[in-house]
């Protein structure tokens, strides 16, 4: 389905990079599963989600599937308790920090150097927001992947 106008176009494919294109994060894309479950009181447990995102080269419309795992300790000593609905917010936040970021300068043309910086790049967001909390190449094995297409 052709989009004709310019203000749809922006709402559904956001943004453009350097002949690329990358989604807009929303917090229901990150569907967290605990992986090690909080006991007793004070910092601990863990829970990871996976994406499955979907990067456009503009001048070949080839697809390239950006893939990462994100991980979030369920209680942090600075910040506390991270609901599920805290993390999933935390996480859409900071992967849009990262989109933003890698847009102003971007490695490269190419979807796949485009997807090694934008998960570097949200790696340091995300772990200055919740210090330990991290973004790895590989998906724990108890998630499920969540695709994010345009």
């Amino acid at each position: 389905m052709a989009i004709r106008t310019p203000a749809l176009a922006l709402a559904v494919v956001l943004p453009i990079l350097s002949g690329c294109s990358i989604n807009h994060y929303q917090p229901g894309h990150f569907q967290f599963t605990t992986i090690v479950k909080k006991t007793g009181a004070g910092a601990g447990g863990w829970r990871a989600a996976c994406i499955h995102a979907t990067v456009i080269n503009k001048s070949t419309l080839e697809p390239y599937f950006c893939n990462f795992g994100v991980g979030m300790p369920i209680e942090h000593g600075d910040v506390g308790l991270i609901s599920d609905p805290l993390a999933q917010r935390i996480a859409a936040n900071c992967a849009n920090q990262a989109l933003r970021e890698v847009i102003a300068a971007p490695a490269s043309p190419l979807p796949g150097l485009v997807c090694t910086q934008f998960r570097n790049t949200f790696h340091g967001v995300l772990n200055r927001s919740v210090l330990g909390a991290k973004v790895t190449v590989w998906c724990e094995e108890e998630t499920s992947p969540i695709r994010v297409d345009f």
